[in-house]
């Protein structure tokens, strides 16, 4: 017989605590939302990595579609965005509710709190907002000896779009950021160039390997067509022309000079505080001289937004190698991690690429965060705990 948590204290506390903390972030102006907790599967398996799949509860529905409990709501919040009247303008949204994933020695069911700010221009203000919005979370549930880890998608998106490199290898670098293995492995075989393609198709990828791009992609296309190919996988002949294109440039036998891995070695070896390695990266740029430009501006510029918000930039540890393992991050992301604990309390960061690949016709702008209600009221618990076990 399950226990009924309306009778006990610490359920009742920590609902009204979460509860408190949902109107903390509706009087600073973003509006209430509940998703529905069933989802298309479709979306997180093509925007957050096809590895999130073995983390998923999924089911089918009597038409075959897959579906799943949401494992996160930044996604099915941004799909309610586009669906309302709202989408396209500025707005932001709040939250409290269940996800759902498989968590080693965790809960599979927990409760998030967070926000989810989509068309503000104001990029460098949204993400310090965003930042000190999280930090009130743990400030609320009483937790200290918080760790502030930051990292910027977009510094390494303008660092690789800087070098010397055939576009494919730009694309796979970029994607392969938040997957630290992979991108090690990229550059050892870009240094190495071997051609590992299929030995199947070998012969016409190094005959593609070079050729005018538009040409290679009607005579892929053509070939697909003849042979009476629409879809594979649930991708299009144009998609499938793209992706064997890509394997012809990534087998291509192009060196990568040493040089250009020192470099970009040396770009993943910046960490610090924001301010000191704001300098390390002009001084890389100079010594290289590439322009990382719009990127770093942005990133100063978030800075001082940070220190004008009260928090304190020098404990802030960025490092130009972090990233949170989700496909769709395209610029500032954050950690905010307890001593104690394995998993971060609060974590978010900037997705501008993600409500274009949900179907918006135009760019838009978003950022946002989630906080483990499950995790900041056990950091905080284990807190008072403690103080209460020195005081005795």
């Amino acid at each position: 017989m399950s226990s009924d948590t309306s009778t006990d204290p610490d359920s009742r506390a920590q609902a009204q605590d979460a509860q408190a903390l949902l109107a903390s972030y509706m009087r600073a102006g973003y509006a209430r939302i509940d998703p529905p907790v069933l989802q298309p599967a479709e979306p997180f398996l093509d925007l957050s990595g096809e590895d999130i799949r073995r983390r998923m509860f999924l089911t089918t529905d009597p038409e075959g579609r897959e579906l799943c409990l949401r494992p996160d709501l930044t996604i099915p919040v941004s799909r309610d965005y586009l669906r309302s009247p709202q989408a396209g303008k500025p707005a932001g949204f709040c939250y409290l509710g269940a996800v759902f994933r498989h968590r080693q020695g965790a809960a599979a069911e927990f409760l998030q709190a967070g926000i989810e700010s989509f068309g503000r221009h104001d990029k460098a203000a949204a993400d310090a907002e965003m930042l000190a919005l999280g930090l009130e979370a743990t400030t609320q549930y009483g937790v200290s000896a918080l760790e502030i880890r930051l990292g910027d998608v977009g510094l390494f998106s303008a660092f690789v779009a800087a070098l010397d490199l055939a576009p494919a290898w730009k694309r796979r670098l970029i994607k392969d950021f938040n997957r630290k293995s992979s991108l090690k492995h990229d550059l050892e075989q870009m240094t190495l160039a071997t051609a590992n393609g299929s030995k199947e198709y070998q012969g016409v990828l190094a005959a593609l390997a070079g050729s005018d791009p538009k040409a290679a992609h009607h005579l892929v296309t053509d070939l697909l067509s003849i042979a009476g190919i629409a879809t594979v996988g649930g991708r299009s002949v144009a998609e499938i022309a793209d992706r064997f294109l890509e394997q012809s440039a990534l087998n291509a036998p192009t060196r990568l000079p040493r040089e250009t891995r020192a470099l970009t070695e040396r770009f993943l070896s910046i960490a610090g505080d924001p301010d000191d390695a704001a300098g390390e990266l002009r001084t890389l740029a100079a010594d290289a001289k590439i322009a990382l430009g719009p990127a770093l501006d942005l990133f100063e510029t978030r800075t001082g937004f940070l220190a004008a918000r009260g928090v304190d930039v020098r404990t802030i540890k960025f490092s130009t190698d972090f990233g949170r393992g989700f496909d769709y991050y395209t610029g500032f992301v954050f950690e905010l991690q307890e001593a104690r604990s394995e998993r971060p309390l609060v974590a978010g960061g900037r997705y501008d690429a993600l409500l274009t690949r949900l179907g918006a016709k135009e760019p838009i702008p978003a950022v946002g965060f989630a906080a483990s209600i499950d995790d900041l009221a056990r950091n905080s618990a284990a807190g008072e705990t403690k103080i209460s076990g020195g005081a005795s």
